[in-house]
């Protein structure tokens, strides 16, 4: 069987990068380096930026251009309102899933790996 991890966790993306937003504002580089903290490895510009501007264009995320004093500038996101509620109703129905999955998996045995 095929590792699935990867599709796993780009059906779960839009809800991470809304997550990592509660924080306050941040920027693409930064986003991606507090997923990776997390534990989902290295994500490239490539795979984050087109999730940015779909939750910008569904109103989810604000962004801002920021003209920097040395090298490029910034692209800052952070989260509306409606982007906070998607998080919490979102958020809700992952962890519901989540609690189903892992009931069957433990009556079938299965043991977390790592």
């Amino acid at each position: 069987m095929t590792d699935r991890r990867a599709s796993w966790f780009k059906g779960v993306l839009d809800l991470l990068v809304l997550a990592s937003l509660t924080g306050g504002e941040s920027y693409g580089y930064e986003i991606a380096k507090l997923l990776g903290a997390a534990g989902f490895g290295q994500i490239k510009g490539g795979t984050l930026y087109p999730v940015l501007n779909r939750l910008e264009e569904a109103g989810l995320v604000a962004a801002e251009f920021r003209a920097a004093e040395k090298g490029p500038g910034r692209r800052y996101y952070r989260l509306t309102d409606a982007g906070r509620e998607t998080l919490g109703e979102q958020g809700g129905l992952w962890l519901a899933f989540d609690t189903s999955v892992r009931e069957l998996l433990a009556q079938a045995g299965v043991e977390p790996t790592r």
